[in-house]
């Protein structure tokens, strides 16, 4: 199984689905965007954060998700979820309220 990697911004719930597995883990490490206050806690699964190696195969995951949340500073941080599985980040959005219209007569 792939390692995978989710990166959630801290006070929002995770909008896509959590890394499978026996059961997700928060990581004591999280990603601080360099240009303002906005953290994103890791989540991962728990038998793969216990891995001999997961320092070595999670490095490079971490790297890409450090990159996502740094370029997610032009948009104001509006991505709450990042997820990273290989070389690919996928994010997430919250889905907007839609309102309703008016028609004026």
């Amino acid at each position: 199984m792939a390692l995978k990697i989710a990166a959630i911004r801290s006070g929002t719930d995770p909008v896509g689905k959590l890394p499978e597995g026996s059961f997700p883990r928060t990581l004591e490490q999280q990603i601080v965007c360099p240009k303002c206050d906005a953290t994103y806690s890791l989540v991962v699964d728990w038998d793969q954060s216990l891995d001999r190696w997961f320092e070595e195969s999670a490095r490079p995951l971490l790297q890409m998700l450090r990159k996502a949340v740094f370029l997610g500073h032009a948009d104001g941080h509006t991505v709450t979820h990042f997820e990273t599985a290989g070389v690919v980040v996928t994010k997430f959005l919250k889905p907007k309220p839609v309102e309703p219209t008016r028609v004026i007569q």
